[in-house]
C-alpha cells in the first residue's frame, strides 16, 4: 500500500463485496455436490438442468451453486436448499427428473419433496 487514497480504494471495494454477501443471504441457495463422488454418482446433469430451470422460470430468489464434498458419498448426488429462516433441507440420489420436480415443487411451490430426503432407521 503505497499511500491513503490506495487503501481507501481498497475499503470501498470490500464494503461492495460485503453488500452483496448481504443481498445474496435473502436469496435461497441450491448447493449441488460436485465433488469427485458426487460427479461420478450424475452430479453434473442435476446441476444443470436445476441452473436451466432456475434461469427460465426466472426464479430470481434463487441462486444455484456447488460446492466440493458434503460427506454422505453414499447418498449421491445430493442437493440442498437453503432458504432464508427455514432449516436446510437435503436431497439424496438426485437425478434429473427428481431436479425437475425439486425445482417445480420446492423452489415454485415451496413444498419439500420428502419422499427426496435422507429418511435414516431410527430402529436400530
Amino acid at each position: 500500500m503505497k499511500s491513503l487514497e490506495e487503501l481507501k480504494s481498497i475499503r470501498e471495494k470490500m464494503q461492495g463485496q460485503i453488500g452483496l454477501r448481504a443481498a445474496d443471504e435473502e436469496k435461497t441457495r441450491v448447493v449441488v455436490g460436485m465433488a469427485t463422488c458426487g460427479i461420478a454418482s450424475g452430479a453434473r446433469p442435476v446441476l444443470n438442468i436445476l441452473v436451466k430451470e432456475v434461469q427460465e422460470r426466472h426464479l430470481d430468489n434463487v441462486m444455484v451453486t456447488q460446492t466440493g464434498c458434503i460427506g454422505l458419498c453414499q447418498f449421491e448426488p445430493i442437493v440442498e436448499v437453503f432458504e432464508p429462516g427455514k432449516e436446510k433441507v437435503t436431497y439424496v440420489q438426485v437425478n434429473e427428473d427428481k431436479a425437475m420436480d425439486i425445482v417445480e415443487r420446492h423452489l415454485v411451490g415451496g413444498r419439500v419433496c420428502t419422499q427426496y430426503l435422507l429418511h435414516l432407521d431410527e430402529t436400530k
